[in-house]
């Protein structure tokens, strides 16, 4: 059976739109999307184009330049390698056309679903490419921020120390960004230079997730913080991994190109399914940083 009245189109650009939206570690300003190439689908690959570095002479009045030397390009490949779908019954498609309240719950709760498994995706190929020295803690040491100032190092002077290893890496310092597990922000709060709203010289929110700037970062908030079982000493403690950085390091790549109405066969309803296929690379290590920490005890 046909469904008479349905748009794709319409769906489709709705159910990106909110997709976008809802992540925090593949917003815009979070990660890249320079790439070249077109996504048909699970499988295709795309070109990401870097320049080499150019060399800086002495000049010397009177005299001539050398040759002007050929720019060195290289080209790494993202492959499309997730495929995720949704699906979904109501009663009568036709009727939820013409409902926005209905059509609008059902598809952004697809995309709600939709991005919290990219998201991890994402925040996992992130922690999984940190160059080896960009890295604070680890599951065998994981790092314990102290809730009090006479106590040892707080959540906010971690900040500070993965803001000096990207500044060490020469990461641009306009554009970075840090995520934190919500716990990890209850810390920084307690940190009179976190709270003090003078010190971010803005208390709005410009990106998903986004508690305010300090120590040089946009601080995002995200339960999606990659998690595991620490090593030796620390197997029984669950680790956390808080991830800083620039978009420069990962490029993301994604399409919603399939969403389509049927009748399921053994239903008396109109079904709606839909497929986002995407991918990522961690193309700059040296431009993420890594801090390992727990709660404590």
């Amino acid at each position: 059976m046909t469904v008479t009245g349905f748009i794709p189109t319409i769906w489709s650009a709705r159910l990106l739109e909110n997709l976008r939206k809802a992540l925090v570690y593949g917003q815009p300003n979070v990660i890249n999307r320079d790439y070249e190439g077109e996504i048909k689908g699970k499988g295709s690959t795309l070109k990401i184009t870097s320049i080499g570095e150019i060399t800086i002479g002495d000049y010397t009045k009177d005299s001539d330049i050398t040759d002007p030397e050929a720019l060195e390009d290289s080209q790494a490949i993202l492959s499309i390698t997730q495929a995720k779908y949704f699906n979904f019954a109501v009663d009568d498609v036709d009727a939820a056309q013409t409902s926005p309240s209905l059509m609008n719950g059902a598809m952004q709760q697809s995309a709600w679903g939709l991005a919290d498994v990219a998201d991890q995706f994402i925040a996992n190929l992130m922690y999984n490419n940190v160059a080896t020295g960009n890295k604070i803690g680890s599951n065998a040491t994981a790092i314990v921020p102290t809730t009090t100032v006479d106590s040892g190092a707080m959540a906010y002077d971690y900040l500070l120390q993965l803001g000096t290893v990207l500044s060490e890496a020469n990461v641009p310092k306009q554009g970075r960004w840090v995520i934190c597990p919500p716990w990890f922000i209850e810390r920084l709060a307690a940190d009179k230079r976190f709270s003090d709203a003078s010190a971010s010289g803005s208390t709005d929110a410009l990106l998903n997730g986004q508690v305010k700037r300090a120590a040089g970062f946009d601080v995002l908030e995200s339960n999606n913080c990659p998690t595991n079982a620490g090593t030796g000493a620390e197997t029984t403690k669950t680790q956390t991994q808080v991830i800083a950085g620039h978009a420069m390091a990962t490029t993301f790549a994604d399409s919603t190109n399939k969403v389509e109405a049927y009748r399921p066969e053994k239903r008396f309803a109109d079904a709606v399914k839909g497929l986002h296929v995407y991918g990522a690379k961690v193309t700059r290590p040296d431009a993420l940083a890594l801090l390992t920490c727990r709660k404590g005890a």
